[in-house]
């Protein structure tokens, strides 16, 4: 009787990884999300809403993104949110060609990079060189232009950092 359980679980499964559930199930087990030694903030040009801007990337030349909702002190990024939206994590940081601030911020992610106060994640449908999270789900490309994050309670969240939303929403 228990041969049945197994084929079913094992098509469950297999629905699953069809529908694309295992992947973001998965994705935080990305090496975004467990890095071991310092990170690694440095730019590179890419593709955003159809204009090639430059962006904040990880060592391994993932777009590096920011969730309006986070305040200076705080990722909301969380759960399931986590999972597709890996947050960058590691002891120490380095920067290459960036004039912002980058560290650590110790929260709820463990400690998570941030850059000009913001806290930075990847998208774990992306590729090096490829952009596909702007917009979604009020994640945004970081750029080394991005203001501080410095705002007190009450204050209204910063602008959005590139103009275009990239015509994507879920």
């Amino acid at each position: 009787m228990k041969r049945p359980r197994i084929i079913l679980a094992g098509v469950g499964l297999a629905a699953l990884a069809a529908a694309g559930g295992i992947t973001a199930a998965s994705a935080s087990g990305t090496p975004a999300a467990r890095a071991t030694g310092p990170a690694t903030v440095r730019t590179a040009s890419a593709t955003v809403a159809g204009k090639t801007e430059t962006i904040l990337v990880n060592s391994q030349g993932l777009p590096l993104y920011i969730y309006r909702p986070d305040t200076a002190t705080t990722s909301l990024v969380t759960g399931s949110l986590a999972r597709l939206w890996p947050p960058l994590t590691s002891p120490a940081v380095a920067s290459a060609g960036v004039t912002g601030k980058v560290a650590v911020l110790k929260d709820v992610n463990g400690q998570q990079v941030t850059y000009n106060g913001h806290p930075l994640y990847t998208f774990a449908d992306d590729h090096a060189g490829q952009v596909t999270g702007q917009g979604v789900q009020n994640f945004f490309v970081a750029t080394p232009g991005i203001a501080s994050i410095t705002m007190s309670a009450g204050s209204t969240p910063p602008a959005t950092p590139t103009g275009a939303s990239g015509g994507y929403g879920y």
